[in-house]
């Protein structure tokens, strides 16, 4: 009997390439529009006594793989990832290590929520697994679920302790004159500033000068003096900038945009930055122990950030943060890598 043009067509999803064709698979999700391109197959065995130990060893050695699935032609200027590790710790679920256009990173909070979705909706862990203990380059976060019909609905995390390490700084930056900067981290370093006093609004319009004052920003400051974490030289150093404001919806407290990496746009309110900005709010006496912010993005998502816990970090007092969002699943591909294309580990387009 022959087969319909349709059937024929519909086999096609399950071509593969012969010979010696590198596949990679993954699940792309988003968290507030955010993507994260979760590796699930086809990556090679990162060793590593610890998850920093392993972000060292993707970086010398497996770097062309992030090109691969970050950059174009597979992936995009503002694209992001995440590979899952083994745990290192004995009481964790499992391991992390991010990626993007620039590198690898120490934490990612919407990664975080986006990872978890895919965990436990695609059957890695059951749903009822309870909190998820995840080894990252920052630190041990942990992850819960609040399900619906038996899927993940949203994800609550606490973060890495967040601290604080100076505010109102000044520095000269080139094409902006004296730019008035909060430093903190979140489980990266980030220089918070208000877009207003720069002349520039959030709104999605304006990205593109976003991306020039925030990459200028943070080249400023990184060039003002060494950032140092207390514990980890790997964590020493500005990953972004978010600008803050006035937030467009009466649900939100106030507005980030995080410029970070290579110029990358954060579609969401960025974690880690939420993170830190819970961490400059409670220095500032803005918000006490139990008590949240509701911080939107670019566009428009939200992330409802809450400050568990006072701790020490070193010699600063910081806190222990929590960040509540939403993620979903939209896709799962099998990139492959020819030996002939002259762009299997991708370029990049800016």
């Amino acid at each position: 009997m022959n087969r319909s043009f349709d059937q024929r067509l519909a086999d096609l999803a399950q071509w593969r390439p012969s010979g010696d064709v590198l596949t990679i698979t993954c699940v792309d999700a988003h968290t507030g529009g955010e993507p994260l391109r979760v590796v699930l197959a086809g990556f090679p065995e990162v060793p590593g006594l610890d998850i920093l130990a392993k972000r060292r060893y993707a970086r010398e050695h497996l770097d062309h793989l992030r090109t691969m699935l970050m950059y174009e032609p597979r992936g995009h200027a503002d694209m992001y990832g995440c590979l899952i590790t083994p745990p290192v710790r004995p009481d964790s679920h499992f391991g992390v290590l991010f990626l993007h256009n620039e590198g690898f990173s120490t934490m990612c909070g919407h990664g975080i929520i986006a990872v978890t979705k895919v965990v436990l909706d695609m059957g890695l862990f059951p749903p009822d697994t309870g909190p998820l203990h995840i080894d990252t380059p920052a630190g041990l976060v942990i992850a819960e679920a609040s399900l619906r019909n038996g899927n993940v609905d949203s994800v609550s995390f606490q973060n890495v302790p967040s601290f604080v390490v100076a505010l109102d700084c000044r520095v000269k930056v080139p094409g902006w004159g004296e730019v008035t900067y909060d430093l903190a981290f979140g489980g990266a370093f980030y220089a918070y500033v208000d877009a207003a006093s720069l002349g520039l609004s959030l709104s999605s319009v304006e990205s593109a000068a976003l991306i020039q004052a925030g990459r200028a920003v943070k080249k400023a400051v990184t060039e003002a003096g060494p950032i140092q974490h207390p514990f980890e030289d790997d964590l020493g150093f500005l990953y972004g900038t978010i600008f803050s404001g006035r937030p467009q919806s009466s649900e939100a407290d106030l507005r980030n945009v995080c410029i970070f990496a290579e110029g990358e746009v954060d579609r969401s309110p960025t974690g880690t930055g939420v993170s830190g900005r819970m961490a400059i709010a409670h220095a500032r006496g803005q918000v006490r122990v139990g008590e949240s912010l509701v911080v939107e993005s670019i566009v428009g998502s939200k992330f409802q950030g809450t400050v568990i816990e006072e701790t020490k970090v070193g010699t600063y007092l910081g806190i222990v943060p929590q960040v509540r969002g939403e993620a979903f699943i939209t896709g799962i591909h099998h990139f492959f890598a020819d030996p002939g294309d002259p762009f299997k580990s991708g370029f990049f387009l800016r």
